[in-house]
């Protein structure tokens, strides 16, 4: 079964070209692949040349694609908070309530929670609807956060469920000291708060267990200084690398100005060959422009195709 895969690193780099590529090369090896986007700037669509929205939609025999947005995720997801909060809160208090959780539909925290809460939805179809999940992730430090983000909001959550079963213990016991029945319909937020908890638990070791994440690095010394830094948050995190993706690597029979960067890209070259020796690292020729369309990314995909694996 195909493992999930995330294609990070550093804007303009290059990933999204590449995830869709790999994405490509696992559906002709006949797994049914899903191929999606949480980089806020999505360019997914435009490399398929096909439009694409939050609902994945077939582009290729077994791929399929989508684009997620953050934004609308969080707004889904705060209107169902509202709704249960029209349940479970005082009256007088629900207005409060309301405005805080509008100010909070737009906070950056919100926005990944819920593009997390989505992504963790489709991790979990994998081996049903999809044999694989490629995500094309948002430069590195975005998608440094949504990968940890699991192990960051678990313990948050388990407080908060915590706190919501001391406030229902002690309605309970106002209520029998005044000789009143306690109201034991269950709660929908404390029972929202233990679903996500286990939702995200599931997620976590999903990707523990599951993924591999390959890092895309162009052969330049800043690219590589944070490729380095991204590759030691991630283990240290307990997230495994797959191979390291240097893309655009100019031939070595190169003249002119593309024959000046030789010796730079050499030493680059060296330095992840030696860095990254046990994840691997696979070179990725520079093309006279970017592909577009499967057909044109049909050519990258076979250059990725030994990243695949058999089915």
């Amino acid at each position: 079964m195909l493992l999930i895969r995330f294609f990070g690193g550093k804007g303009g780099v290059g990933k999204t070209t590449l995830a869709a590529a790999f994405a490509l090369a696992s559906a002709d090896r006949g797994a049914r692949t899903l191929v999606v986007s949480t980089d806020p700037a999505h360019s997914l669509g435009d490399v398929l040349g096909t439009g694409l929205s939050d609902e994945p939609v077939p582009v290729a025999p077994r791929l399929w694609a989508a684009e997620i947005s953050g934004e609308d995720q969080a707004r889904r997801r705060v209107a169902e908070v509202a709704e249960d909060a029209r349940h479970a809160v005082p009256r007088e208090v629900l207005p409060a309530v309301e405005r805080h959780l509008a100010r909070a539909a737009d906070s950056p925290g919100t926005v990944e929670s819920a593009l997390l809460d989505r992504l963790t939805e489709l991790v979990g179809q994998v081996g049903t609807e999809w044999d694989g999940l490629v995500v094309d992730s948002a430069p590195t430090g975005h998608m440094l956060r949504l990968l940890t983000l699991p192990a960051l909001l678990t313990p948050w959550i388990e407080g908060l469920a915590r706190q919501r079963e001391k406030v229902r213990g002690l309605d309970r016991m106002v209520a029998g000291m005044v000789g009143e029945a306690a109201d034991d319909e269950p709660d929908p937020l404390l029972r929202r708060l233990h679903s996500r908890r286990e939702r995200l638990e599931r997620m976590r070791d999903r990707l523990l267990s599951r993924s591999r994440v390959h890092l895309v690095v162009v052969p330049e010394r800043l690219p590589l200084a944070e490729t380095v830094r991204a590759a030691d948050t991630l283990t240290g995190s307990g997230l495994r690398l797959g191979a390291v993706l240097v893309n655009r690597v100019v031939p070595g029979d190169a003249t002119g100005l593309l024959g000046r960067h030789l010796a730079g890209q050499s030493e680059v070259l060296a330095l992840l060959d030696e860095r990254f020796a046990d994840s691997g690292v696979l070179r990725v020729p520079l093309l006279a422009r970017t592909p577009q369309g499967t057909g044109e990314l049909a050519a990258v995909a076979d250059l990725l195709a030994p990243l695949v694996p058999e089915s």
